[in-house]
């Protein structure tokens, strides 16, 4: 892991709205989009993209450890906050999707919640993923992607280049279902839905799902 590329990926501006933000989508649908993208995991997990550690409150018991990897210091000081307050033992460390820790096949399942859109090489990404889950290991993904209806698509196309300035690099127009799939893994359901986290965004598409390691 680079010392300085997780400085690169240092954005407290867009850290602090995010997590400003988030708050309010919790309570507008997102947490039971957590609690479903997470329902029946077992054994070790990764997460990548940890964010401010929504996710770890939605954890069942029968995951036994979970390993959060955030570049972001201000989300991962939110993080660290999350994680003593989850219902299972989740260590924070700070890292990126390019160069995860650990070795080969050493989780039982990887997970990433809306953070595909944001990495520089979801193609790496993914490899990387691959390479620390277990064969037949889970990888659960929630994210937003690029919508099927041509008119919010066409706008999610009108804004990338803007949104990916103010959003962190996060490219709101993504297919990155078929991005999993052409990185090797088997998706086994792909829920697709419109969401906004509040009333100024639209309700862009997103995809709730699971996929394997062959």
């Amino acid at each position: 892991m680079s010392d300085r590329h997780v400085q690169d990926l240092q954005h407290p501006r867009f850290a602090r709205f995010y997590t400003a933000i988030s708050t309010h989508a919790e309570a507008h649908g997102g947490a039971a989009h957590r609690a479903r993208l997470l329902a029946g995991l077992t054994g070790t997990v990764i997460e990548i993209g940890a964010g401010n550690g929504l996710n770890f409150a939605h954890y069942p018991t029968t995951v036994t450890r979970v390993l959060a990897v955030e570049p972001d210091s201000t989300l991962r000081r939110h993080a660290h906050q999350a994680a003593q307050r989850a219902p299972v033992p989740v260590e924070v460390i700070a890292g990126h999707a390019d160069a995860l820790p650990g070795p080969d096949a050493a989780f039982d399942a990887a997970v990433t919640s809306l953070v595909l859109c944001t990495v520089p090489d979801p193609a790496h990404a993914l490899a990387e993923i691959g390479r620390v889950v277990r064969p037949s290991g889970q990888l659960r993904f929630y994210e937003h992607v690029r919508s099927d209806k041509p008119a919010l698509a066409r706008l999610q196309d009108l804004i990338a280049p803007v949104w990916a300035r103010l959003a962190a690099g996060c490219r709101p127009n993504h297919d990155t279902a078929a991005v999993i799939a052409a990185s090797g893994f088997a998706i086994v359901s792909c829920e697709r839905f419109g969401f906004s986290p509040c009333r100024f965004v639209p309700r862009f598409a997103h995809i709730i799902g699971t996929a394997y390691r062959p």
